[in-house]
């Protein structure tokens, strides 16, 4: 079965006994991927992929001149590099790897490997169910000779190839002529760069779209067409599909590790945010702006907890093992003694933030963002730019409490990347009414 005539040739020369019985099937795994285009969207609100942030993905074949090689060092070497260069509220990272590495080494040394990028954001999909979604999601792909980049290319996703091992690849192969012609990753050049490059000049190469498939959206029609032939029944009376693509479930890519935060204050009540997982807060190649450490409560980096600034978490609001919002920050500050700010995350907008010696406050996505409709910032960044507020000078408010009223009347403006986030914050409890 042949998704293109191309193929043909190719087949009669390998091994001439076979052409006589080549059938043109078209692809159905592409084929599954064009009918679900229209739930992009919803395939990366299930990665956690926020407004304005950018998916992208890496991908690997299995054997040593991979990307992911023989795994271990190297791949180590790279996402270090991806958690020092690029701030997680402007960019998200998905790992998808060929089913024979996880075999070939184990799950539990593949998940060893990638232990500090998961804890840093990265996701690990699924490679049986859940990688064409993640195709779909994604901004860009970083990947190597296997046919998962070739798919996003075709799809006309930019692509940056970490491996390109023509030597081992059919040099009159379609593959062969799209390794030639596709942009190379530079190891010596900033990796941020090469993606902004790629994705601000990206023009789609039209071999891997022509060549996946001569017949697409045509495969479920034409494969039971040949397979009840072969059986030598009648087909049914209603027309042949395939199965949709489901729904991933949610992945948020909590970051676990510590978050090396920048801020700048802008002017009354704005803040530009920029967080980096990387280990290195030396490394960090901000300009200005001040430095502190922001935490999620469940890190494993335990001994870190006493040195952040900012603690946080995410739940629901009524999780019986954290009381409440309000009785989980108040047992934050009381835990961790150089802790500023507490924040707890209750939903995609919102979180209850309990500065030192203040009662606690709610802080909300609030309308005219970039964001429009869709949640904002992640609301962690926003506990982040509150307390870079309060640790500011401004001169006509020289005392945090009067800082915290300004931006209490007049809300808070965050900013990460190039987008604008508009911040409501209100106390927790309203005041009650007074007695008339």
């Amino acid at each position: 079965m042949l998704s293109h005539p191309e193929q043909y040739e190719r087949l009669r020369l390998a091994c001439p006994e076979a052409a006589p019985t080549a059938v043109l099937a078209g692809d159905p795994c592409f084929d599954r991927i064009l009918a679900a285009r229209p739930l992009r969207e919803r395939f990366r609100r299930a990665l956690g992929v926020r407004p304005g942030q950018r998916l992208v993905l890496l991908n690997s074949t299995w054997n040593s001149e991979s990307l992911f090689g023989d795994g271990g060092d190297a791949v180590a070497a790279l996402l270090d590099r991806v958690a020092a260069e690029f701030p997680v509220d402007e960019y998200r990272f998905a790992a998808v790897l060929h089913p024979n590495i996880w075999h070939g080494h184990g799950p539990g040394q593949v998940r060893s490997w990638l232990d500090r990028a998961r804890r840093s954001g990265l996701s690990l999909i699924d490679p049986l169910n859940g990688w064409r979604q993640a195709l779909l999601a994604a901004d860009a792909v970083i990947g190597d000779h296997g046919s998962v980049t070739f798919y996003a290319a075709a799809l006309g996703t930019p692509v940056l190839l970490g491996a390109a091992p023509l030597d081992s690849l059919d040099p009159d192969a379609p593959i062969s002529t799209f390794m030639r012609e596709a942009p190379k990753l530079d190891p010596g050049t900033s990796l941020v760069s090469q993606i902004e490059g790629l994705l601000a000049g990206h023009r789609p190469l039209t071999g891997p779209a022509e060549f996946t498939t001569s017949v697409p959206g045509e495969s479920a029609t034409r494969l039971r067409r040949l397979f009840y032939s072969m059986m030598g029944a009648p087909e049914p009376d209603r027309p042949a599909s395939l199965k949709p693509l489901p729904l991933p479930d949610h992945e948020p890519g909590t970051v676990t590790v510590p978050l090396h935060v920048r801020t700048w204050v802008l002017g009354p009540g704005e803040v530009a945010v920029r967080r980096r997982a990387d280990p290195r807060p030396a490394a960090d190649p901000g300009r200005g702006g001040e430095l502190h450490i922001a935490l999620h409560e469940d890190t494993r980096d335990v001994d870190h907890l006493d040195l952040a600034d900012v603690v946080f978490r995410d739940g629901t609001p009524d999780d019986p093992r954290f009381g409440s919002p309000a009785v989980w920050t108040a047992e934050v500050l009381r835990r961790h003694r150089n802790c500023s700010v507490a924040a707890y995350v209750t939903g995609p907008s919102a979180c209850v933030v309990r500065v030192r010696g203040e009662e606690p406050l709610l802080l909300s996505a609030a309308p005219g963002g970039d964001a429009a409709d869709a949640p904002g910032a992640d609301p962690a960044a926003y506990a982040s730019a509150l307390y870079a507020w309060l640790a500011s000078y401004v001169p006509d408010a020289p005392v945090p409490a009067e800082r915290l009223a300004r931006v209490t009347d007049a809300g808070l403006r965050v900013r990460t990347g190039d987008r604008l986030h508009r911040v409501r914050i209100a106390p927790l409890t309203p005041p009650a009414p007074q007695d008339r």
